[in-house]
């Protein structure tokens, strides 16, 4: 079936170019000459793009686009402009347009955005539902309910090229949720590129992202790509973007929105084809009332954002994270450890983990280091999360007594079913994880308590 594209434009020489240019390419395009034309032509067809002109005679761009979505919220709409500017680009954004183009339009530029646009209603039209499921899930570990819904998230995203921005907590995995969008997208084969954007000073900073000429600045001996350049075909991930410098930042958008740079010291314009992935533990929007961050780079990076929970928040997956980091550091540190006695996976699910799952991965390690018996006691734990202990269930089973990581938690599940006259809601509470999520376990476990 033909997509259908509506061109809103009271300039009519360039109307009538964009829709000679966009009938060639296979579209069926319709015209409106102002913002009232359009919002009518939307409640009287439905349309799979809107390229519609910012300043108009009658109903401007912004106007029409607001009550466009109100009728049509699903219809992707790109603005034009003669007049590039932030505010209006910006109010655009928050209303919903998906990206707005400067005149005059580059023409290839045009046909790479709206088929970009339409793959996605090509995909819905033409392939079965997406899978839920994603192929490469090797460094996300946990089925807790969060986790589960992180993994949705992610299976839908990653066939994708939009931007993502990966929110959360120092220590909560950013970088490996990046690594599961990159290795679960059509990109996979492709490079993708790491930046750390704190570690480096702005001039720094500028040259590893977009390259440099020989004699660009004191000590460029040499000419060097950039890692954009690098990334071309792949992706790039953009750690910590909060601490981008505003310089940087203009640089950065104009890449987001054309793809295009100049390396330092050179006139010379290259084209890139990259994912950009960016993630941070600051919030954006305080940073912009701040003047640190600028407002439309941000609704240019904000386009599919992804909050990564903290551990706190999925103390479910504690045990199986525990499990994963133990056979890691056993083998890294040849050590025969079995696996974590109930005691201490007790204590360590009482825990908060402000470091989140680097602080667990971290106390691990030193566990591993320091224990010398078949099992991680809470005598090989850091001091501050031993306070924790308190009364420990009767039920848990001995140090040595040779139970496996998943015996044990069904040990520590009865006990504490006991300990609180089998209340389901008080258990979970004193485990440190959801009501929903000890039921899943008592499932698992084939616990069947009243």
């Amino acid at each position: 079936m033909m997509k259908k594209i509506l061109v809103v434009d009271d300039d009519t020489a360039h109307r009538m170019m964009l829709t000679a240019n966009l009938s060639n390419e296979g579209y069926t395009v319709a015209e409106a000459d102002d913002g009232t034309t359009a919002i009518a032509a939307v409640r009287e067809d439905f349309y799979d793009v809107i390229l519609m002109d910012v300043r108009m005679t009658e109903m401007d761009g912004i106007e029409a686009l607001e009550e466009i979505k109100q009728i049509s919220p699903g219809i992707p709409v790109l603005m034009m402009t003669a007049y590039p500017s932030v505010p209006p680009a910006v109010k655009a954004m928050k209303l919903g347009a998906v990206d707005y183009l400067t005149k005059p339009l580059d023409t290839d530029e045009l046909r790479l955005r709206i088929a970009k646009l339409l793959g996605y209603h090509r995909l819905q039209d033409e392939q079965p539902p997406l899978d839920t499921e994603l192929a490469d899930t090797s460094r996300l570990i946990g089925s807790g309910e969060s986790m589960r819904q992180l993994l949705d998230t992610l299976a839908l995203v990653a066939p994708t090229d939009t931007t993502v921005l990966i929110l959360g907590e120092s220590g909560t995995g950013k970088e490996v949720v990046a690594g599961t969008i990159h290795a679960n997208s059509a990109r996979a084969d492709n490079p993708l590129v790491k930046v750390n954007c704190a570690a480096l000073p702005e001039t720094l900073l500028e040259s590893e992202l977009f390259g440099h000429e020989k004699g660009a600045f004191t000590g460029a001996t040499s000419r060097r790509e950039g890692r954009f350049e690098v990334a071309d075909g792949g992706t790039i991930f953009l750690d910590e973007i909060g601490e981008i410098p505003v310089a940087v930042q203009v640089k950065l958008l104009r890449v987001l929105q054309e793809q295009q740079f100049e390396p330092l010291g050179s006139s010379k314009t290259k084209t890139v084809d990259v994912r950009v992935i960016a993630a941070t533990n600051r919030n954006l929007e305080q940073e912009i009332a701040a003047g640190r961050f600028r407002e439309d780079l941000f609704y240019r990076l904000n386009i599919f954002p992804i909050l990564v929970p903290a551990l706190r928040d999925r103390k479910d997956d504690i045990a199986k994270l525990a499990e994963f980091f133990l056979t890691r550091y056993a083998d890294k540190h040849k050590r025969r450890i079995k696996g974590v006695a109930p005691r201490a996976l007790d204590v360590m699910m009482r825990y908060e983990w402000k470091g989140n799952i680097r602080e667990l991965e971290n106390t691990i390690e030193r566990s591993v280091i320091l224990c010398r018996e078949e099992f991680i006691a809470p005598q090989h734990l850091p001091a501050q999360i031993q306070a924790l202990a308190g009364d420990l269930p009767p039920e848990a089973p001995d140090v040595g007594s040779g139970f496996t990581l998943k015996e044990m938690e069904k040990h520590l599940i009865i006990a504490t079913l006991k300990q609180n006259d089998d209340n389901r809601t008080k258990t979970a509470d004193a485990l440190g994880i959801s009501r929903r999520s000890l039921q899943m376990k008592l499932k698992e476990y084939g616990i069947n308590q009243a």
